[in-house]
């Protein structure tokens, strides 16, 4: 067996968010003959905590790539700063002539890729196309990066989130009272505000027969602000971010999950709650609707349209065995994507670059 030693760069392992879930993920279910040391190179925090945090990956990098062998530097890239910082990085390792594999997440990229100038975007460009694999998340985010970033389709490799599947979920037959889950950032992106807004169009007995709970860190008092305005302070909880084992209880206990984003890579909170075999109401943007199929595992609606997503809701609350259906399909769905499946998949493109390089 040829083992491989990977330098992996990211997001700190203790961060809320979708990378650092995937990044234990890798760590934990990875097989032995593939070495992964892991650098933090961002963490939340003041700008200047951040600045030192960066700083000291950068030398630490710099310390083993000129001291031990590395065969591999993996890097973890999102939008906005990520972007800046994942471009520097992957110029060190070109420094000392390392194959770099860049794994994309950010949900905004296309946003933060359209306020560049020219010459950042050929720059960026220049990098990307440098690189010996680079991961997407979904058809539709390969097919930008191809098409705008002008990638070798040969180069990118589409890999979905994984997720740790459980082995036994909930009957939920003959509820009383419904529970819509909302897991993620709460704020304008993730939908939240049109969550909010959705359910207080709801009728008034569908209300008294459902809760709506919203677990996330955020924009919490903005979105606290409007359920008071609106009296649901009763039927609308808060939780905070919590962590994986309160999450699962969450996605245990609950009867619909409802994610309806403006932008998405491929939302983790997606894929465990199929995962729980929850029904999926969201919006079709990202990767969502290669895995989200309206009216089989769940519903899609336009984003932003409050009415439309009220009246998903409703359909949900109101048909039991509509639910049921769903969510039974959203659990055969996302099957694949256990993470014991999604392990050799991302040993193979390790492979697969180092031979690259080697015939290089």
């Amino acid at each position: 067996m040829i083992k491989i030693k990977i330098i992996m760069l990211g997001a700190s392992l203790e961060q809320n968010g979708g990378i650092a879930t995937v990044e234990n993920l890798i760590l934990k279910h990875i097989p032995p003959h593939i070495q992964i040391q892991h650098l933090t190179s961002h963490d939340e925090g003041s700008i200047a905590h951040r600045i030192a945090v960066f700083g000291k990956c950068l030398v630490k990098l710099l310390w083993m790539l000129s001291s031990q062998r590395t065969d591999i530097v993996y890097i973890h890239i999102s939008d906005g700063g990520s972007v800046f910082r994942k471009a520097i990085i992957a110029l060190t390792a070109f420094i000392f002539r390392k194959p770099v594999i860049i794994h994309a997440h950010g949900a905004e990229f296309h946003l933060t890729y359209s306020r560049l100038p020219k010459w950042a975007k050929r720059g960026l460009n220049s990098i990307f196309c440098r690189c010996n694999g680079f991961i997407v998340l979904s058809k539709t985010w390969k097919d930008f990066y191809v098409n705008n970033l002008g990638l070798n389709p040969q180069q990118v490799f589409i890999l979905p989130n994984p997720t740790e599947l459980p082995v036994q979920i909930p009957e939920r037959l003959n509820v009383k009272k419904v529970t819509l889950l909302f897991c993620g950032r709460v704020g304008q992106r993730k939908g939240a505000f049109d969550l909010i807004r959705a359910f207080a169009n709801l009728p008034s007995t569908l209300k008294k027969r459902s809760d709506l709970i919203l677990a996330g860190d955020g924009d919490l008092e903005e979105a606290k602000n409007l359920v008071a305005s609106l009296n649901l302070g009763e039927q609308i909880t808060f939780l905070g971010w919590v962590n994986s084992a309160q999450r699962d209880k969450l996605l245990s206990k609950s009867d619909v999950f409802i994610l309806p984003s403006y932008n998405e890579a491929l939302p983790m909170a997606i894929l465990e709650a199929m995962g729980w075999g929850l029904p999926i109401i969201s919006t079709p943007v990202g990767g969502i609707p290669e895995l989200v199929i309206s009216h089989k595992n769940g519903l899609l609606v336009a984003p932003g349209d409050v009415e439309q997503l009220s009246e998903a809701m409703q359909s949900l609350i109101e048909n039991e065995t509509l639910r049921l259906s769903l969510g039974k399909a959203a659990r055969e769905i996302v099957s694949p994507f256990d993470v014991d499946k999604y392990s050799p998949q991302l040993v193979n493109i390790f492979m697969e670059c180092c031979n690259i390089t080697a015939r290089k």
